[in-house]
């Protein structure tokens, strides 16, 4: 990694930006390590009670454990998405002077991934359902919720057992991974990071960017298959890529303040 001493003159330009660089920086951190994407994934590993199969018995789950049934249709995913998009506002900013086109493209996708994958979630529409299914009084009532509940399923991304990601999903996922695959390409050529940051964040935008296209051209039967292919490796390369870049970001946020702190006392 660089030497913080050698960002010091671009950075104090750039004082002013200081607090976005110690809140982007957070926001990675909180992402990588307490908010990571398909969060769901990892609990179902730990946890005894599985992913149900119908919309009833994810009426009865949302009731008994709210929580575990929310993490399962991927509601923590949101927090995920908002600290990430905080992680890219930061990056743009930083990096603008390396390529200013590249990285608005960059965060333009990104933020609109993220505002796709925010709007098509449909957890705690599926909890209010949920509530209103246990306190409905007729079958009338019942079948209706029902079926409301069972669209809300065909929609959310990545909740299904086949791994579908649904519309939403696949084209936050897809935005996103450009998003990823751009600014680390545009790593490589600043020196405010260092060679195998950028690497690893390819590598994880590469993986994603793969399971986007296979997901197109292979059978619908194999979409269980694709996710275990690419998904996981890609979300333990994005918790690395986060940790670094969040750690990164927030020791230019301390070298920013420093930096003018010295030309204060120069003067």
């Amino acid at each position: 990694m660089v030497p913080i001493d050698q960002a010091t003159d671009r950075l104090a330009a750039d004082a002013a930006w200081k607090p976005l660089y110690r809140v982007g920086g957070v926001a990675a951190l909180m992402s990588g390590v307490f908010f990571r994407r398909n969060l769901a994934a990892e609990i179902s590993l730990f946890s005894p009670q599985r992913q149900p199969d119908t919309i009833q018995d994810w009426f009865s789950l949302l009731q008994s454990h709210t929580l575990l049934a929310l993490s399962y249709l991927n509601f923590f995913d949101l927090f995920n998405y908002a600290f990430v998009g905080l992680m890219l506002l930061a990056l743009y900013v930083l990096l603008r002077r390396v390529n200013r086109s590249y990285m608005a493209i960059a965060t333009a996708l990104g933020l609109a991934g993220i505002t796709v994958a925010i709007a098509s979630s449909t957890a705690l529409s599926t909890l209010a359902l949920s509530d209103q299914f246990a306190r409905s009084t007729n079958d009338a009532q019942r079948s209706t919720l029902l079926a409301a509940g069972q669209a809300m399923l065909a929609i959310n991304p990545f909740s299904n057992p086949d791994a579908h990601p649904g519309a939403g999903g696949y084209i936050s996922l897809l935005f996103i991974a450009l998003a990823g695959m751009i600014t680390s390409l545009v790593m490589l050529t600043s020196d405010l990071f260092s060679r195998p940051t950028a690497y690893v964040g390819i590598l994880a935008a590469g993986l994603d960017l793969a399971y986007c296209i296979a997901f197109v051209v292979m059978p619908r039967e194999d979409g269980a298959l694709l996710a275990l292919s690419f998904l996981p490796t890609a979300g333990l390369l994005l918790m690395i890529w986060h940790i670094v870049v969040g750690w990164r970001l927030y020791q230019l946020s301390r070298t920013s303040k420093m930096s003018v702190s010295g030309e204060r006392a120069a003067a």
